[in-house]
């Protein structure tokens, strides 16, 4: 049955070649295209891709989690910003010091205390790479994946981190400190009045610290043999 099925198509190849088989059926064989398929060298590739942006995120958020992870990173560490540092610069010739320093150091580990949660939103972010996102960011420049996780993580992380933030500070009595610092401030005479919006605040400079660690290890698997601990980056990041 198989040999009498491959003779008739033989047959219908034949027809068509010779100037018999113009029409309709045809034009449909000819318009019939085989689905392409990813080559096992773009499959590679891509499974690298996704390999690297694992290690790289488990990287920078391991290394902002822990204790000091942002308070003695001095690209990454927490300050005051400009308006409260003026304030903090009065109070600490004022003999208050000690309490700013307690202050930036509270808003440091509130940081580092939520840290963790960017790791399964990292991970889920990779999952929903598409074929297309991969290959823009392999062509992309040295920190397109960090670009690419900011674009699509920054307002999970940003939900995930304040309430613990926000709980830390409460925790550590940074809140206290901070309104007890502003209260002895705004009590020495012809100073102007500050606000800061603490939680938030604190949340999106946890979140800066956070993508320039995501684009560091970035830059390191893309640039630096060392960085590629396993085969597939070696192979990949090494052609």
């Amino acid at each position: 049955m198989k040999k009498i099925s491959l003779l008739l198509f033989v047959v219908l190849v034949c027809f068509i070649r010779s100037g018999y088989g113009s029409g309709p059926l045809d034009t449909l064989i000819k318009g019939i295209r085989v689905p392409s398929q990813q080559s096992p060298d773009e499959d590679t590739t891509i499974a690298g891709l996704k390999e690297a942006l694992s290690i790289g995120t488990g990287n920078a958020v391991m290394s902002v989690s822990k204790t000091d992870g942002y308070f003695k990173n001095q690209i990454i560490k927490i300050l005051l910003p400009d308006n409260i540092q003026k304030v903090a610069d009065v109070l600490g010739k004022l003999g208050y010091q000690k309490q700013v320093d307690d202050f930036i150091l509270s808003m440091n580990r509130a940081a580092e205390n939520a840290a963790p949660k960017a790791k399964d939103i990292f991970i889920n972010a990779i999952k929903a790479m598409t074929f297309d996102d991969a290959l823009s960011i392999l062509k992309g420049s040295d920190t397109a994946a960090t670009n690419y996780f900011k674009s699509k993580t920054s307002s999970q992380l940003y939900n995930a981190f304040k309430p613990i933030i926000s709980s830390s500070l409460n925790t550590v009595g940074a809140t206290n400190k901070y309104k007890t610092m502003m209260r002895t401030y705004e009590a020495v005479p012809f100073v102007s009045k500050e606000s800061l919006d603490l939680d938030h605040y604190v949340t999106n400079k946890a979140l800066d610290g956070l993508f320039y660690m995501v684009g560091e290890e970035e830059k390191k698997i893309r640039t630096n043999p060392s960085a590629r601990v396993t085969d597939l980056l070696k192979t990949v990041f090494g052609k």
